[in-house]
């Protein structure tokens, strides 16, 4: 985000609107995580994306009423905030390559796993909450 950042000259930005937005952005983000990560250890399952066929529960309540990866989320809305910081519209390619990205090659396998493991509770869930916001 950073190179792409330099591709294309910043417009001049009120730098207090700038820095309200990016600070905005990142504590959005932040509490996403938070959420997330409290209401997974609530149920307590696991929050490790690397092996969700260890997951012992299916969470959808709290921020999972909201949005079925509330910590993809975080990372898009911590990634809009850099963008955001430096105010750049190339820059934005980054969170809309990680959105991207993270659907493709994460968030469809953990869906798979999901469905295999809840059956009908976790196709109604998807039906009901987004994948995203």
């Amino acid at each position: 985000m950073w190179a792409l950042a330099r591709t294309a000259p910043a417009s001049g930005a009120n730098d207090g609107l700038r820095l309200f937005a990016t600070s905005l952005g990142a504590l959005l983000g932040l509490a996403f995580v938070a959420a997330g990560y409290l209401a997974l250890r609530r149920a307590k399952t696991t929050a490790n994306p690397v092996k969700p066929e260890s997951v012992s529960a299916l969470v959808t309540s709290g921020v999972y009423r909201l949005t079925r990866n509330p910590m993809y989320v975080s990372l898009v809305l911590l990634l809009l905030a850099y963008g955001t910081y430096l105010w750049s519209l190339p820059a934005l390619l980054g969170p809309i390559a990680f959105v991207a990205y993270i659907t493709r090659f994460q968030i469809i396998p953990e869906e798979q796993v999901l469905e295999g493991r809840f059956g009908n509770e976790f196709v109604e869930y998807r039906r009901r909450v987004r994948r995203w916001i």
